[in-house]
This record gives C-alpha cells, sequence and structure tokens, in this order.
C-alpha cells in the first residue's frame, strides 16, 4: 500500500467470456486486462497510453465499478471499494467520477443541460432544487458556458460544448478523482487544446486526480505527470512524463514514440515500424507477450514473462533487454525496421 496515494489499483484482471453453441457454453476467454498495478496522488495525473484494444477503457470501466473486476484490488483512501455495493457504492459515486469518450452519446438527448447536470446532484448529495439550480449555473460558468445554456438540449451544442456539458455533469457531484476516457479524441486540434486547458485549470483550482486515458502521446506528455503504456492487458513501462519521453525503456514505448510527428519539416524522424498485427487478447504469446512483434526478441523472451521492475530510477519496464533505442538492432526480419520520415 503506497501511503500517500488517493487510488490505489494492484493486480488488478478482468476477462470476459467468449461463447459460443446452443447453450452459449464459454469457449474462451478474452484477458482484456491482465495483472495491471498503479497509483495516483491527489492532484496529479496518470495517463493510461497504448493501441486501440490493449485494456485502457476497461481499466477505467473497471476502477470505477461500472465494470466488475475478475480479481485484484482498488483502494481509495486506503479502504478497499473492490467488492462495495448499494449504498456504500453510492456514496463513492460522490467522489470518483468519469468523462466518457463520446459527448455524443453520453449525454440523454431527452433531457435539458440543467437536467443533465442536477441529476448527479439528486443522486449524490442532499441539496434543495435551489441550490441544485444554484449550482448547475455556476457549474456551467465554470466549464466555460453561458447560464443561458441550461435550457437547451445536446444536440444544439457543437461536440467541444457537449464535453464541457459533460465535464460539468462529473463535477457537480464535488468528486476527487475523475476517469477521462479520450476527452478529446472526437474534437478539432483547435477545440482539443481549449479543453485540455480547461481541464488543466479546473485540476489547479479543485486539487482534483486524474486518469487520463487516451492514444495521442502529445495530449499524454502536456496533461500527465507520469504515464503508464498498456500493451495486450498489461502495463509495459511506467515512468514520470519527462523521463518516459527522454528515455523510454521498452521497444514498444519507443516504436510509440518514434511515430509521434515533428512539427518541424526540416527535421526528419527516425520511424520504428513493427510488423504484424497486435495478437489475440484470447490467445497471448508465452512469456513476453511484444515478443512476435519485437526487434531485441530472444529466447528468454518466449520463456520467462519479464517483470515490471525498476530500469532505472523511478522507471519501471518489463522487458528482459531494456535501454536505448541505438543501442539494439532493430533490423531483424519480420520484426521491425527504421525508416527516415
Amino acid at each position: 500500500m503506497i501511503d500517500d496515494a488517493l487510488v490505489q489499483v494492484m493486480d488488478l484482471k478482468k476477462t470476459f467470456p467468449v461463447r459460443g453453441g446452443i447453450l452459449s457454453r464459454t469457449l474462451a476467454e478474452v484477458r482484456a486486462v491482465d495483472g495491471v498495478s498503479f497509483s495516483v496522488k491527489q492532484g496529479k495525473t496518470l495517463g493510461l497510453v497504448g493501441e486501440s484494444g490493449c485494456g485502457k477503457t476497461t481499466v477505467g470501466r473497471t476502477l470505477l465499478r461500472l465494470t466488475p473486476t475478475t480479481s485484484g484490488r482498488i483502494i481509495y483512501r486506503g479502504a478497499d471499494i473492490t467488492n462495495i455495493k448499494g449504498r456504500e457504492l453510492r456514496a463513492l459515486r460522490r467522489n470518483i467520477q468519469i468523462v466518457f469518450q463520446d459527448p455524443q452519446s453520453s449525454l440523454n438527448p431527452r433531457l435539458t443541460v440543467r437536467e443533465i447536470i442536477a441529476e448527479p446532484l439528486r443522486f449524490t448529495t442532499d441539496k434543495s432544487r435551489k441550490e441544485a439550480n444554484a449550482s448547475v449555473l455556476d457549474l456551467l460558468e465554470r466549464v466555460g458556458l453561458k447560464p443561458d445554456h441550461a435550457d437547451r438540449y445536446p444536440h444544439e451544442f457543437s461536440g467541444g460544448q457537449r464535453q464541457r456539458i459533460g465535464i460539468a455533469r462529473a463535477l457537480a457531484s464535488g468528486p476527487e478523482f475523475i476517469v477521462l476516457d479520450e476527452p478529446t479524441s472526437a474534437l478539432d486540434v483547435s477545440v482539443q487544446a481549449r479543453l485540455l486547458n480547461l481541464l488543466r485549470k479546473l485540476q489547479s483550482e479543485m486539487g482534483l486526480a486524474y486518469l487520463f486515458i487516451s492514444h495521442d502521446l502529445s495530449v499524454i506528455r502536456y496533461m500527465c505527470d507520469e504515464i503508464a503504456v498498456m500493451y495486450l492487458g498489461r502495463i509495459v513501462e511506467q515512468a514520470p512524463t519527462n523521463e518516459l519521453f527522454a528515455s523510454p525503456q521498452h521497444p514498444y514505448t519507443q516504436a510509440l514514440l518514434s511515430a509521434v510527428p515533428i512539427p518541424d519539416p526540416e527535421l526528419k524522424a527516425k520511424r520504428i515500424i513493427l510488423t504484424g498485427d497486435v495478437p489475440s487478447p484470447v490467445n497471448p504469446p508465452a512469456a513476453c507477450r511484444f515478443n512476435p512483434r519485437c526487434p531485441r526478441a530472444q529466447d528468454v523472451c518466449r520463456k520467462v514473462d519479464p517483470p515490471l521492475e525498476e530500469k532505472k530510477p523511478g522507471q519501471l519496464a518489463a522487458c528482459h533487454f531494456p535501454g536505448e533505442a541505438t543501442k539494439w538492432p532493430v533490423t531483424q526480419p519480420g520484426k521491425a525496421k527504421v525508416t527516415d520520415g
């Protein structure tokens, strides 16, 4: 247990059954999350990054108890919330909230903005109708919307404005911790920037802790104090943001970072292009899950599962052969190649 952690996840696992046949028997299991551990401190942001299908969103939904865990523990302020139900779970909703990826589908089209934001107040607080209405107007102003927006419906707003409504709804109960599930991926770049600045401002003013889920490394770098890189249901590297971008230790992290565009047409980056597809989470590779695509893979990688352990001060990686990309060959046939571009 980490003493100063607001939220701590310990060896979290989540599997989904694959059913088939006339009797819908369980034929296999999808290991969506397979032994994930991390912690988030008060007022800090942990970024969770990886390819689509790696389990990022499942981690967030499981942490909020929207999806039940298969095994593992979720600790909030020192208390185990993994299996709480009923009144205890409802009380937890006051302190832990989520902003969903798609603001269009996450808002009820039949409710006005006033009703959408007031709904969590009705279920998690004892505020009167007058007090709730005052809180709604205050929250609208806080997220950059106007009081006269309160009586409009979601379809009357742009995507960025709808996401601001989603943020106001998440803030309504006064949470300490918010899961941000790719909150800007559906928005234009200029709208993204304004929304990210809003999230940072709210964090500074309210002391919020975020779990920021995204596949956009530029956004992750701007928002996060620490980053955890996921691959096929597991964290393969975790480090403070500056250290991870300056000296990534895992080959998968290096490949991800090499794909980030450089905003200078005169500079050419070395791209590490991984071959092959991400293996199926139903039947993941033995030992290191990255070994079929890894340019450094050796026999030990196919036999021994590397633990997530400290490779440099404060920097964890699950790799038998960590280190800078330039120290290792990346041109093995069928593994990966380096290109200029």
